[in-house]
């Protein structure tokens, strides 16, 4: 793998940088690997480098039906966050948080990681009790979440010129998240898929996965793609919105529903906020980009869907709220909007495991899945090359909803 510094851009400069090797190499689609990874998304790639970097597993394949990271992990807000309820999730996001920090380095490339820190901006008492308890419970793991006053909300975010005394719901305080930050989504993307790349591991786009195949006896056997059958003695299924549409075809059902979740951005415009909103009452959340865009988000559609666009009543909801507590932001103009699909188990919470069909490893249910993408590749990875669950992942298999042993997680931005 070629070291990206300020060295190597100076001597491609010299050559009009019409000198740099191929990120990651297109090696022909062998005929069977150790373990096939479907989905060059966050948590396929982060998967696949962490089989290689962690667990010396190289034969490995990743197999993409579309570009690499042309899926969820390109349609999403970017937020990186721990602030989260339960005592099975914080420690697992805590050490995702953690991941991404070091991922720059570590990959040897420019995520543009910024811990902007977020604030909840609170409008209802019952509101403010859940916060208050999450607070309690994040500070035994060592995550960060602190009360503030109305005042002191309104200093951090000075644009919030909405919800006073007399709205409707007005701001009655917040709480602040100082590990929470943002990056770059295809930059995660490109720098797991060099890191694996440079590993051995093999990326192959355009290479649709259409079925699961299982052997005589029981267990998964490979998969069959749009370029031919690829046999493995391992599986991992890392597609978001559509894990049920391939389990299925070896009679696999799981407790998965998918949902069309959307987000949109304005012009760009000079500096307003350089913190990550969530307006949980409201129910939209915001951050402004590097580029100077509002990036923008809401509740998601309930009703289920594989769409990948916006539907008009969402985004109306969406602007409503924001327009209550930000009236400034009726002058922005709407740049491009998109939707994604996600997953949603009952409890709000991922599954990572090994199903029914022995040999076959999932995740999905992620609600919010990019802030994960480090952790999650990392324990998923440990499961498939030691056969156990990695101890941060342990309460998120599938047992969990054989024994009604759920984890109810509250802790989604969009959560009301």
């Amino acid at each position: 793998m070629q070291r990206y510094s300020i060295f190597s851009l100076l001597r491609h400069a010299i050559g009009g940088h019409t000198t740099w090797a191929p990120a990651w190499r297109s090696p022909p689609l062998k005929e069977s690997y150790d373990v096939v990874v479907i989905g060059a998304g966050g948590h396929g790639l982060a998967t696949a480098y962490y089989l290689a970097s962690e667990f010396g597993i190289t034969d490995v394949a990743v197999l993409e039906r579309g570009w690499l990271g042309g899926g969820n992990v390109a349609r999403n807000t970017v937020t990186v966050r721990s602030n989260y309820m339960r005592d099975a999730s914080i420690p697992f996001y805590v050490k995702s948080v953690s991941l991404y920090e070091g991922l720059t380095g570590e990959l040897n490339f420019n995520l543009m990681h910024s811990k902007r820190t977020m604030i909840d901006v609170v409008q209802t008492y019952p509101k403010m009790r859940e916060l208050r308890r999450r607070q309690l419970t994040m500070d035994i793991y060592g995550s960060t979440y602190e009360q503030i006053s109305t005042k002191e909300v309104r200093r951090r975010i000075p644009a919030l010129t909405g919800g006073g005394p007399d709205a409707r719901l007005p701001v009655i305080g917040g709480m602040v998240h100082t590990d929470a930050g943002v990056n770059r989504h295809d930059a995660v993307a490109w720098a797991y898929a060099r890191g694996a790349d440079a590993r051995g591991v093999e990326l192959h786009q355009q290479t649709a996965v259409t079925g699961l195949l299982r052997g005589r006896d029981g267990a998964i056997e490979g998969v069959a793609t749009t370029r031919g059958i690829v046999r493995a003695r391992k599986v991992a299924v890392a597609v978001s919105g559509h894990t049920t549409t391939l389990t299925e075809t070896v009679g696999l059902r799981l407790p998965l529903r998918t949902m069309n979740l959307t987000a949109f951005v304005s012009e760009p415009v000079k500096p307003l906020v350089d913190v990550v909103v969530n307006c949980p009452d409201s129910g939209f959340y915001f951050s402004q980009s590097d580029k100077g865009e509002m990036v923008i988000g809401g509740a998601p559609d309930m009703g289920q869907s594989f769409r990948r666009d916006i539907k008009q009543h969402v985004f109306e909801d969406t602007v409503t709220a924001m327009l209550s507590l930000f009236p400034s932001f009726k002058k922005l103009k709407l740049l491009r909007q998109w939707g994604g699909h996600v997953d949603i188990t009952p409890d709000a919470s991922p599954i990572m495991d090994e199903t029914d069909v022995p040999g076959l490893f999932v995740t999905a249910g992620w609600w919010g899945g990019y802030k994960a993408v480090p952790a999650g590749g990392l324990t998923l990875a440990h499961l498939i090359a030691k056969g156990e669950p990695h101890p941060l992942m342990a309460p998120f298999t599938l047992s969990r909803f054989r024994h009604l042993d759920y984890v109810m997680e509250s802790g989604t931005t969009t959560a009301r």
